[in-house]
């Protein structure tokens, strides 16, 4: 194509492939209801009406269960400021209105589901819980200056969809507790089918104007993180969960970025331009970087584990 699209165009010449996946979507996606997934008979009145306010005895669920809990449940009570981004990049008339509203539905379910699991449960401390929901919606959530426009949406949540279905699997997993486990499996299901969403849109992009999905893919892969990034205590939980494989690097390497860049067959491309070229070639020289840092954050992360384990027997 000899010339770049503009948003308009852009948004045009997508909507009927968003008109075959929204239809994809809703003949796929399964109806479920967050009430069912909440041991109600679990619960007990707090101090308020009687009962007894939260103890950190009550909670049966580990350090980091109890991180990754919290930091999924913050990031998923951002929708707010992640639908007015998205309808700022997408449009708000026909088929993309509809997904950005019906994608905005579904996602609320996860934040309503994750919180009554935790309080009914007293899984973490109510209050604090409510004071860090406070800072982290009101300092909201902001597309970052380099994004320009829709194309750079949907490869960011592209992979943001996927890196957090794995998350909650894994959380899912050390929690410990099967309606946990069952409650984060049914959200990650969502995540995943939001995903392929996302991903297709991205694919027929590819096709569509080549060079600019490629320089898309690049830019945010080199500067990609997760929307929760900037909520209290983010970088001391994010430590934590990587050290517990809630999401590390090597998942994000290997089950996120490369599944979906074989699927967009982004070193298979013959149909880039120079620019395409340049952008393809500095995406394969990261990656190469980016496999080498896992090598050694892995090998890192052995050697304090074995510490960790040695300190630990010495104590017994």
């Amino acid at each position: 194509m000899g010339r770049d699209l503009t948003q308009k165009e852009l948004l045009v010449e997508l909507e009927p492939v968003v008109a075959e996946n929204l239809d994809r979507h809703l003949g796929t996606a399964k109806e479920w209801h967050p009430h069912d997934y909440v041991p109600w008979d679990e619960g007990r009145n707090f101090a308020a009406m009687g009962g007894e306010d939260w103890d950190p005895e009550q909670s049966r669920l580990s350090e980091v269960a109890k991180v990754a809990m919290i930091t999924n449940l913050l990031t998923e009570d951002n929708l707010p400021s992640y639908h007015r981004t998205i309808s700022e990049h997408f449009s708000r008339d026909g088929a993309w209105g509809t997904w950005v509203d019906r994608w905005t539905a579904e996602e609320n379910r996860h934040g309503i589901a994750m919180r009554d699991y935790l309080v009914v449960t007293r899984g973490v401390d109510p209050v604090a819980l409510e004071n860090d929901r406070m800072v982290h919606l009101t300092r909201g959530v902001h597309a970052p200056e380099y994004f320009h426009g829709m194309l750079d949406q949907v490869v960011y949540v592209t992979f943001q969809e996927l890196a957090t279905r794995i998350s909650h699997r894994c959380t899912g997993r050390v929690c410990n507790d099967p309606v946990a486990d069952a409650l984060l499996k049914r959200i990650a299901t969502d995540e995943n089918l939001h995903m392929l969403f996302y991903r297709n849109l991205a694919d027929a992009a590819f096709d569509l104007s080549p060079d600019q999905a490629m320089e898309s893919v690049t830019k945010i892969i080199l500067d990609f993180a997760m929307p929760g990034r900037g909520m209290p205590n983010w970088r001391r939980n994010g430590v934590l969960m990587v050290k517990h494989g809630i999401y590390d690097l090597r998942q994000h390497l290997d089950e996120v970025l490369m599944p979906v860049l074989r699927i967009w067959r982004v070193f298979e491309r013959e149909d880039f331009t120079a620019r395409g070229e340049q952008a393809r070639e500095h995406l394969a020289e990261y990656l190469e970087k980016l496999g080498k840092d896992v090598q050694r954050f892995e090998e890192q992360r052995a050697r304090l584990v074995e510490r960790e384990a040695r300190r630990a027997a010495a104590v017994g």
